[in-house]
């Protein structure tokens, strides 16, 4: 498995680089057959340690975590208890994932926008009904099943997903709603 361990500002010295590595691998060998990749990335915010957590799974899904504490590696170890809690919950469904899929996720390149918002306007009246472009990149749209796409929403820790649905073929949406639950948009 690679390992990407960077410090925003911070020096990550050797005794935290191991101690990552081998919590890490610890954690995900209960879990995920084959982890590709693993990005941890640590800050600092005010006083706390801010630690971010991603790991590419072979089968094609992301799962995320993030952690803050006062010391470096309690940070770490608050990170890792989180994304083991996602995959211990999904475990099931990860092994059956892999199972099913004989080939990993696909994923379709698409442009993302940043529109400004209207806090950002300073007359009451805009000059054109275009909005205002802040930023443009490129992004990527997997192709995945309704049941994956939400799972992947899960572990991502993300409010949206946009994917391309396996069995019709189509792009969808998958959402959490205010009242917790998850919303799909099938057009």
């Amino acid at each position: 498995m690679r390992y990407q361990i960077t410090g925003k500002q911070i020096d990550v010295g050797e005794a935290l680089q191991t101690h990552v590595k081998t919590e890490l691998d610890g954690m995900l060998g209960k879990y995920a057959g084959r982890p590709t990749d693993a990005t941890v990335i640590f800050s600092k915010s005010a006083h706390e340690f801010v630690c971010e957590t991603v790991v590419h799974l072979s089968t094609g899904l992301n799962a995320t975590a993030k952690a803050h504490a006062t010391e470096i590696y309690a940070a770490f170890d608050g990170c890792c208890e989180k994304m083991d809690k996602q995959l211990r919950r999904y475990k099931r469904r990860l092994k059956d994932h892999h199972k099913d899929r004989t080939e990993p996720v696909e994923l379709f390149g698409a442009s993302s926008y940043i529109l400004a918002s209207e806090a950002d306007a300073h007359d009451d009246e805009p000059e054109s009904l275009q909005p205002i472009i802040v930023a443009e990149m490129e992004t990527k749209i997997p192709s995945l099943t309704v049941g994956e796409a939400v799972m992947q929403m899960e572990l991502a820790g993300l409010p949206v997903l946009v994917f391309r649905n396996d069995k019709k073929d189509g792009v969808n949406v998958v959402y959490r709603r205010e009242d917790g639950n998850i919303g799909w948009i099938d057009p």
